[in-house]
């Protein structure tokens, strides 16, 4: 439930009735008084307060509607579902389903690269704490994040038999982190990013070994 509409002797009782009926406080809520009573004049002509009360809607509830107005216009079909994670850091997590995956996908997450970044500024922009947005679609992020292991082992191999610096194609920053951290604990590789957003790069490098 939403709203409702309530009455009660006062502006306040009805407003109070409307926020048990919502589980809601005053904060989280838009109150319109349609009436404002009347306390009649020996039991004769009184009318009760009546309030249409309406919750507001919540953070991740406005992250939803405005990725859902952009993703509509690339696929008509697509649904979108949310929830919202608590772990480390407070994190949003929309999944879209659809005809038209693909086309939202992009090439290599480009697309959806853009919508996470899209959501991820409108929300922090209406939030005083930070919080992580994940945008998914057919469970690419984890598709990803294997073929990203894959590549950064691989690299680091080829690094390690010729000793030479190998930069990888510009990616975002937490698929750069991705493998960033696979190669934390390799010995003789070190990572390092160069160049600016959107084109910045990982490079992963030899690092010579210490010899005492």
């Amino acid at each position: 439930m939403r709203e409702v509409t309530a009455t009660g002797q006062t502006i306040e009782q009805a407003v109070q009735l409307a926020l048990q009926q919502l589980s809601s406080t005053k904060e989280e809520v838009e109150i319109e008084v349609i009436e404002d009573g009347k306390k009649g004049f020996l039991g004769f002509g009184a009318k009760p307060a009546k309030v249409f009360v309406v919750k507001k809607k919540t953070l991740i509830e406005k992250a939803y509607d405005y990725l859902s107005n952009i993703v509509q216009s690339l696929d008509e079909t697509a649904d979108i579902s949310y929830e919202l994670q608590e772990q480390k850091e407070e994190s949003f997590v929309f999944t879209i389903k659809g005809e038209k995956v693909a086309l939202i996908i992009g090439k290599r997450g480009n697309t959806l690269n853009a919508l996470q970044f899209l959501v991820q500024t409108f929300v922090n922009r209406h939030s005083k704490q930070l919080i992580h947005v994940v945008v998914d679609a057919e469970n690419y992020r984890l598709k990803r994040k294997e073929s990203l292991e894959i590549l950064a082992k691989k690299t680091a191999q080829s690094v390690l038999k010729t000793r030479k610096a190998i930069s990888l194609e510009p990616m975002p920053s937490f698929e750069r982190k991705i493998i960033h951290h696979i190669l934390t604990d390799m010995p003789n590789i070190t990572t390092k990013s160069i160049g600016q957003d959107p084109y910045r790069q990982l490079v992963i490098d030899f690092k010579k070994p210490i010899r005492g």
